[in-house]
């Protein structure tokens, strides 16, 4: 089955991220490094890694993933957003590989209005600049499937296939798939014959062996609307069923699987869909 776990909050310290998935019972945790509403932030001080790591082993948590700030947009065609994005991202995969965080996801950006092919190459230039300004960087970078909403790339999975074509050192580049976006952008893997369909066509456009980490959100709206809002898993138009196949399929075995959802007063949301997932996860036949 999946590793199940959350996006946790990092306040107070990184490594705080990890006690509140410990104290949940998590087999994964994702969080941010650093505000993700702000561009710059101060470095991380050498107590905060100290303290991560210790967390970590304590509470045998090691299957992390960090999400980088909304405010990137490595796809932009504007000069000044794209230098800052570079320099924001670039921070980002600094901080992963202090922490021995070894998945960063990031939205693959929005076009603006430069065009889909244009904002391909921008996003997938720019990673390529950043890979060789970092050569000994080991912390993988996470293209996140997206609902489709604007201008944004990644609604589908030929545009993330059209970027990793693109990117010089495709070993440092994989997939987040998240249930609720590819859901929105017109996937519909409710049906078991539709969710083998859906990974079919990842499988041949960009290789299974590719997603390292999934989000499980269930979705408010309905397949194919290009909205981008989660609900709770099992409440929302893609039901239970849908969340039954992933998390039984051998085929994503041990992937981080991490919920972002509302966790409501003192994460009692979090401890539902986390029962919610784990009952829906089979006995293997022995």
């Amino acid at each position: 089955m999946l590793a199940f776990g959350a996006h946790m909050s990092a306040s107070g310290g990184c490594d705080k991220a990890i006690t509140r998935a410990g104290d949940f019972g998590m087999a994964s945790c994702q969080l941010f490094t650093k505000n993700e509403r702000q561009w710059r932030s101060k470095p991380l001080e050498d107590e905060v890694i100290e303290r991560f790591f210790a967390e970590r082993e304590r509470t045998g948590i090691s299957k992390l993933v960090v999400h980088d700030s909304y405010l990137i947009n490595m796809a932009s065609p504007k000069e000044d957003i794209l230098t800052k994005s570079l320099a924001a991202f670039r921070d980002e995969l600094v901080r992963c590989d202090q922490l021995g965080i070894p998945y960063l996801v990031t939205h693959p950006g929005a076009h603006t209005g430069s065009g889909v092919e244009a904002g391909v190459r921008q996003f997938a230039s720019s990673l390529n600049r950043i890979h060789q300004e970092l050569p000994d960087n080991k912390t993988l970078t996470l293209l996140e499937t997206t609902a489709g909403q604007g201008t944004t790339l990644g609604r589908s999975f030929a545009e993330l296939a059209a970027i990793i074509d693109l990117v010089d050192e495709k070993q440092r580049v994989a997939v987040c798939l998240d249930t609720c976006h590819i859901f929105a952008a017109g996937y519909d893997f409710r049906p078991r014959e539709g969710y083998e369909a859906m990974i079919r066509l990842f499988d041949e456009e960009i290789g299974l062996d590719r997603i390292k980490t999934i989000h499980l959100n269930d979705s408010k709206f309905p397949t194919g609307s290009n909205k981008d809002r989660h609900e709770h898993i099992g409440d929302g138009e893609i039901g239970l069923d849908g969340f039954r196949w992933f998390v039984n399929d051998s085929r994503l075995e041990g992937l981080p699987g991490i919920l972002e959802t509302e966790k409501g007063y003192d994460g009692e949301l979090d401890r539902r869909n986390l029962e919610t997932l784990r009952t829906l996860v089979e006995p293997r036949p022995s």
